[in-house]
């Protein structure tokens, strides 16, 4: 009888690699590890080894060698239900996640972060993350308030604490706000009104600071303002509230596209025409600009882009490599047909 010397197959090591690729242990640690002081032929060697071999890396050993967890924390301080509704945060995680897909770290989120803002400084400062990045922030969120000396930090958006010494990836949105508005005067609308964002949010403040400057700028009236939370429901209501005070309007730039959708609802409700009796505006270039009739005209915002940024950002502050403290993306005007 022959004995059955079939079973696992022996998990590939170190130093199996070390053998096969004829090089030491150190050698092979060093090319694990990306370091450049290896030469390249005898990298290329370990690498074929590696391969031959199947050899996963112990993440867990090079991590603690290098004292990082390889992951890094998203916050959002909002309900779920407004994170999940808004097609802003889906395209700031994809766009952190292409990024993150090259390098060793994996992503975990936190939302409504500031229900249990004990819970998640803790989760912070426990060794689980190596960075954070802080998304949709307003001045009362406290979770991650005075982190940023303990864990690298990047903000999307300027940030109102801290603002100084922070580290964020922008728009300009006090400019496109502007330009957006301008678009409305310099078409010959005479009364354009805004549905501002939240005023405890750095994007509701410089988008309605822009469109301020504009209709001055333009000498038109400056009352007509109503405040929404960025969300659809939030949009119709300040809309209508707007129609209300039974003052001439003729066009309304809205802080981001889903306000302006909630918008159309209240303008259409009342058996007015967009754009003949009220142009309308938004800010995002989000799937809500396309979803509405007509199309809407809006700021396009690169947030893809943004939260790629944002990542890379942050993989430079933890990885002890200079790094942009503030970073503007461009945006540009997207004409349709609701002006």
């Amino acid at each position: 009888m022959t004995q059955d010397t079939s079973g696992p197959r022996p998990v590939p090591t170190l130093e199996m690699v070390a053998a096969l690729a004829g090089v030491s242990r150190a050698t092979v640690s060093r090319v694990v590890n990306d370091s450049p002081s290896v030469d390249p032929e005898m990298a290329q060697s370990v690498r074929k080894a590696i391969l031959a071999l199947d050899y996963t890396p112990n993440r867990a050993a090079r991590s603690l060698a290098k004292r990082r967890a390889n992951a890094v924390t998203l916050i959002v301080p909002e309900s779920t239900s407004k994170v999940f509704a808004d097609p802003f945060f889906a395209s700031v995680v994809q766009g952190i996640a292409l990024y993150l897909t090259d390098t060793e770290y994996t992503l975990n989120m936190v939302i409504s972060s500031e229900s249990k803002p004990e819970k998640t400084r803790s989760f912070l400062l426990g060794g689980n993350v190596d960075g954070v990045l802080v998304v949709s922030h307003h001045s009362g969120d406290n979770s991650w308030t005075h982190l940023s000396g303990s864990l690298p930090m990047v903000f999307a958006g300027r940030p109102l604490v801290g603002g100084k010494e922070s580290y964020y990836v922008d728009v300009a949105n006090e400019q496109a706000a502007y330009d957006v508005t301008r678009l409305l005067t310099e078409s010959g609308r005479k009364n354009v009104a805004t549905i501002a964002g939240p005023q405890d949010m750095p994007p509701g403040l410089d988008r309605l600071a822009g469109w301020r400057t504009a209709v001055r700028e333009a000498g038109l009236g400056e009352s007509l303002v109503e405040e929404g939370d960025f969300t659809l429901a939030s949009g119709a209501q300040a809309m209508r509230r707007l129609l209300d005070r039974g003052v001439p309007l003729d066009a309304v730039f809205a802080a981001n596209d889903q306000m302006a959708a909630g918008a159309y609802t209240a303008i259409q409700g009342r058996g007015l025409r967009i754009p003949e009796d009220i142009a309308v505006v938004g800010f995002d270039d989000d799937s809500f600009a396309t979803s509405v009739t007509p199309a809407l005209t809006t700021v396009h915002h690169p947030i893809v882009e943004l939260g790629k940024k944002m990542a890379e950002t942050l993989v430079k502050l933890i990885e002890g490599k200079p790094a942009e403290r503030v970073t503007r993306m461009p945006t540009s005007i997207v004409i349709r047909d609701s002006v």
